[in-house]
């Protein structure tokens, strides 16, 4: 009988660690997902996006303001179009803001780096909808290492 009620508390603690566990890797994704709250959404026309994925961040001198909601194809030139995800208390990045490609260190995630350009009274802010003009496509590995393989003996 005694055997059978540590048998039943030993499940039940086992049950309400698990749900514990449960709940704070749900409350953990919650906020890593939505970030601060209200967004707007802001796009950029890239000619190469290398690894960039869905839910990437948009930092700014390394602090995330945002992540990529969405990529896709542009239907009249095939261009990769990715859709940022600004947190609402970012509002106020000119027209002069260029957006470029970066990875964290040599092999890591990518993300996309925003530098503002300046405000001033003759550079408007950007707006929710609007693309942002200067881009910089990401840098490939591969590609770098197949420049430099194939364009050192080139020159001889």
């Amino acid at each position: 009988m005694v055997s059978k009620k540590i048998e039943l508390l030993v499940g039940l603690f086992a049950a309400i660690g698990i749900a514990a566990l449960l709940m704070l890797a749900l409350k953990v994704a919650d906020s890593g997902i939505s970030g601060s709250g209200s967004t707007y959404q802001l796009y950029a026309k890239f000619d190469n996006i290398g690894g960039l994925k869905v839910r990437s961040p948009i930092k700014v001198g390394g602090v995330v303001v945002g992540r990529v909601s969405a990529i896709s194809l542009d239907s009249e030139d095939y261009t990769p179009v990715v859709t940022l995800d600004i947190f609402a208390e970012y509002n106020n990045f000119s027209e002069a803001t260029s957006v470029s490609i970066l990875t964290a260190g040599l092999l890591g995630e990518q993300y996309v780096g925003l530098l503002p350009g300046f405000i001033h009274s003759s550079v408007e802010t950007l707006q929710p909808g609007d693309f942002i003009e200067d881009t910089k496509p990401a840098l490939v590995l591969e590609e770098l290492i197949g420049q430099f393989l194939f364009g050192q003996g080139s020159g001889d």
